[in-house]
């Protein structure tokens, strides 16, 4: 339950003013740049370096690989995207028509064990999860696909890189999580087109909001408020709740039920950062709102489907999950998250 938010003293918000706001952000050493805003640079001291090129396309999220090479500028809700390597146009990405306008894309960068950055994405059906390798854009998934009918969305790949998170939908729409094994899915593609092969769908009753990485073994879902599937089994995540699920236990670690709405939610590190309405930091494990600044407006944003789209917060945790970088208006808000 929500148990009050304390605004630490030990929290500090950094604010770098911007000649309007940033369309995208991402981290480069201690500098923010706006690879969709032309590379726009703001150093830590504030000074800003103004774009130099223009995309002759109406992007509006980036995904940037582990490494910070590679990066994918997409249309949310469009069918186009594109692979940069550095600022070097790689090259152009597509995926189904399908329903396209009503849920956001599909495409995550991660690094394998052995190294290897890869794009998983869904480049010719909606509901067909494909692995290529980044630098040589050789597809690392092949043979015979028999998908589901799940509308794949807000892929992301563990930070060890042996696991896919898939946070999408199935018809009517009802949201869903899955994940999958990368490492089978290298050698078997069509591991990739059932419900993921840890049993994480079967213990989920209730409509999946949103999921994201909390280390690599550890998910966070949260779920929407609305009446379960099957009337409320035991040891399911119900509605209105936030659990997590270990990997390796294939079990849920802790379950709880919350006051507030999650919406969307970023991992930093180990920690979890809640966007409905203002950026909330979780103690994932009891439910608790650790930290809460209402003074930073990211948006209404909760599942990756809907009719009406509202578009996903621009935020870009740093790499070492110290601090998270949010766009407004006319600044960049630079939250320095407490220690663990």
């Amino acid at each position: 339950m929500l148990r009050g938010i304390r605004h630490s003293p030990y929290v500090t918000v950094e604010r770098i003013p911007t000649r309007g706001r940033a369309r995208s952000l991402a981290w480069s050493g201690d500098d923010l740049v706006d690879v969709l805003g032309g590379w726009r640079r703001w150093s830590r001291a504030g000074v800003e370096t103004p774009s130099r090129v223009a995309w002759a396309f109406p992007f509006d999220q980036v995904v940037t690989s582990p490494s910070g090479r590679y990066r994918v500028l997409y249309a949310e809700r469009g069918t186009k995207a594109l692979l940069i390597d550095g600022d070097t146009v790689t090259r152009e990405l597509n995926r189904s028509f399908y329903h396209a306008t009503d849920f956001d894309y599909p495409v995550a960068l991660g690094r394998l064990p052995d190294g290897r950055e890869v794009l998983v994405h869904c480049p010719e059906h909606y509901n067909e999860l494909e692995v290529e390798d980044l630098e040589s854009g050789q597809p690392l998934t092949s043979g015979p696909r028999t998908p589901r009918d799940v509308f794949h969305s807000r892929l992301s790949v563990s930070p060890d890189g042996r696991h896919l998170l898939s946070a999408g939908w199935v018809w009517h729409p009802y949201g869903v999580g899955c994940v999958y094994d990368l490492e089978r899915a290298l050698a078997d593609s069509s591991t990739l087109d059932g419900l993921g092969v840890a049993p994480l769908h079967q213990a989920v009753d209730a409509e999946v909001e949103s999921a994201c990485w909390s280390g690599s073994d550890r998910i966070v879902m949260a779920t929407s408020a609305e009446e379960p599937l099957d009337g409320g089994q035991p040891d399911t995540l119900g509605p209105g709740q936030l659990g997590v699920w270990s990997i390796t236990a294939a079990a849920w670690l802790h379950r709880s039920t919350v006051a507030y709405r999650v919406g969307t939610m970023v991992g930093c590190g180990s920690r979890v950062v809640a966007l409905h309405g203002y950026p909330r930091l979780l103690d994932p494990t009891t439910g608790e709102v650790v930290a809460g600044w209402p003074d930073i407006d990211t948006g209404t944003k909760d599942a990756s489907y809907g009719v009406t789209h509202v578009p996903t917060p621009i935020v870009a945790p740093h790499p070492d999950g110290s601090r998270l970088a949010i766009a407004q208006s006319d600044h960049i808000a630079i939250v320095q998250l407490p220690d663990e």
